[in-house]
């Protein structure tokens, strides 16, 4: 008799409620991100402050690092290679 090998294991698939979600918990992690960036003091007291450079951040740890995989695998999320999200446009 010859073993049987293992399956492999898929994870369960994402359900667009999920998704929806994370995509929510994301966009609203990277603006408030951003505005903290903006907010920091510097520069002339009449400057209107500067733009934000943050395009990529550490995604909420709320969602398993699969969910956050789908979302840049449907391209929804570009993906950097040091593992941080950005917004695909």
């Amino acid at each position: 008799m010859s073993p049987q090998e293992p399956k492999e294991e898929l994870p369960p698939p994402r359900d667009k409620a999920t998704l929806k979600s994370a995509m929510r918990a994301f966009r609203k992690r990277l603006k408030m991100t951003r505005l903290d960036d903006e907010s920091r003091l510097g520069g002339s007291s009449m400057s209107s402050g500067k733009e934000s450079a943050i395009a990529f951040i550490e995604p909420p740890n709320q969602f398993p690092k699969e969910t956050w995989d789908e979302l840049a695998k449907q391209g929804r999320l570009a993906k950097s290679n040091s593992g941080l999200f950005g917004l695909n446009d």
